[in-house]
């Protein structure tokens, strides 16, 4: 059933200033999921200035930070009660799969909110080392209004990842769901309503980059960006917050590897590395998708590694049973078809999958297996974002080490051995934001995630997201009774 949507803003639901609307697509069928009011410029002006008559109102930045974490404490739990309703609807419209989203990136979501519910009076100052005559000391503000820019692979997740260190904090927020997938995140709005979270403390504008996301990421109003998305956007999202100097975060795309040593815990490694690359239907920033298997394993490995693929059951993304849903567009889809042409141009081998799923609607792509691949084709080196595997051979530590750093990219890498030794030179070695050691593609709220190169740079998640959404005031106080007489007799 279609479901009808409008601009979430200070605490209202409104049309579009133009009366413009948009249509949103179940991509597993193909059909008309909902229609969404399509934000302009106008309405992120007003979007804007909500936030910031909240944000300057004081109501929300001067509450005591308790009160805050306990207001953030209460949405979780609502969220916590319709975690079914939300999962649903979060997977109708950007096709993870039902399990993945009610067993895994929703309750990794509730966490997150959670998390900085619990750190809201913990943003804490530093009394400075001073002379007896002095007292220095620091405080953490809050930055004010944050803009912030979602993906469309885990429209609730990502959005969290900004949504709750910046209203822990004591900031607003605008925030710009991607065009594909907007309606969790406005269903989202009720529950913190519910919640009692102030008006114009969250204001959602639904929209396209070109208008929405523009207008947000280059309004004077708009005092830090946070974004996750591709490295192009982001290279354009720079271009745009320099001209207020603006602070940002960019969290962009990734080329990662996971590595796997000859004594490594082959079945473990197996399992993972198909988690890796096709969990989410390979839709994930940080997927390992170049993977690196040692020659003296490579046979075992890969035997393996193609019969784990091949069972894999993609299908309807709201069935129990389906372990791999559609991608999200038929351009995405179009996408992963011209890199497996590309990659078997360039003279890489196909073991498994690289086809649609004929036999359904939708957007749906078998997992795909890709040997003989050689670290310099488009196929290792370019981020296909899809169910795409590109296995790679290597020879020791050195050769794998040169290989898996040899890219534009440095998010997250994996590596597979029961030599601690070599797993912590390996991580030391390794350019990348995440090492996950004999695992992979896991996150913990308490932990920081970012990248290097051009995945980006600042960091979501843990004590140190804080950082991007406060800034530091240093306090001097002078103790002595008498003011320097510095030109006194």
């Amino acid at each position: 059933m279609t479901k009808e949507y409008k601009l979430f803003i200070e605490g209202k639901w409104t049309d579009a200033v133009s009366g413009k609307t948009f249509e949103t697509y179940n991509p597993g069928t193909g059909e008309v999921n909902a229609v969404v009011a399509e934000a302009g410029k106008e309405d992120v002006d007003r979007a804007v200035q909500a936030a910031r008559n909240a944000f300057e109102s004081n109501e929300w930045k001067n509450m005591p930070p308790g009160e805050r974490g306990r207001l953030l404490f209460m949405a979780a739990l609502k969220m916590r009660e319709k975690i079914e309703h939300l999962a649903e609807v979060e997977s109708r419209e950007c096709g993870l799969t039902i399990k993945e989203t009610q067993f895994i990136a929703l309750p990794a979501t509730i966490d997150v909110l959670e998390f900085y519910a619990g750190l809201a009076n913990k943003v804490q100052g530093e009394t400075l080392a001073s002379p007896p005559d002095r007292l220095n000391y620091t405080i953490r503000e809050p930055l004010g209004i944050i803009g912030a820019v979602v993906p469309w692979n885990f429209p609730l997740m990502l959005a969290m990842w900004k949504i709750a260190p910046a209203l822990a904090a004591g900031n607003t927020i605008v925030l710009k769901p991607a065009e594909q997938t907007p309606s969790s995140l406005l269903e989202l709005m009720e529950i913190f309503q519910e919640a009692g979270i102030p008006d114009g403390v969250i204001n959602v504008v639904p929209g396209f980059g070109k208008e929405a996301g523009s207008a947000l990421v280059s309004h004077p109003g708009i005092d830090k960006i946070a974004f996750t998305g591709s490295t192009a956007t982001g290279r354009f999202i720079m271009r745009a917050a320099s001209q207020h100097l603006k602070p940002l975060s960019l969290e962009l795309g990734g080329k990662s590897p996971n590595i796997i040593f000859e004594d490594a815990n082959l079945a473990n490694a197996v399992r993972m590395a198909a988690f890796g690359i096709y969990f989410a239907q390979g839709q994930v920033c940080a997927a390992g998708s170049r993977i690196f298997v040692q020659d003296s394993i490579y046979d075992d490995f890969m035997d393996a590694f193609v019969k784990q693929a091949k069972s894999i059951k993609v299908g309807n993304q709201l069935d129990m049973a389906t372990q791999m849903g559609p991608q999200i567009s038929q351009a995405q889809l179009e996408r992963i078809e011209d890199y497996v042409a590309a990659g078997l141009d360039e003279g890489a081998n196909l073991l498994t999958g690289g086809e649609r799923l004929a036999s359904r609607d939708g957007f749906f792509y078998t997992p795909t297996i890709l040997e003989n691949v050689s670290n310099e084709m488009r196929i290792a080196q370019e981020e296909i974002f899809g169910p795409v595997a590109s296995v790679i051979r290597f020879k020791d530590e050195e050769d794998a080490l040169r290989k898996a750093n040899d890219t534009i990219y440095g998010l997250a890498a994996g590596v597979w051995t029961n030599d601690i030794k070599r797993g912590h030179r390996m991580a030391r070695g390794l350019k990348s934001g995440t090492v996950w050691l004999n695992t992979y593609s896991l996150l913990d709220s308490a932990a920081p995630f970012g990248g290097t190169k051009q995945s980006g740079f600042g960091r979501e998640l843990g004590i140190q997201a804080m950082d991007m959404y406060t800034e530091t005031k240093h306090v001097w106080v002078d103790l002595n009774p008498d003011a320097i007489d510095w030109y006194g007799a």
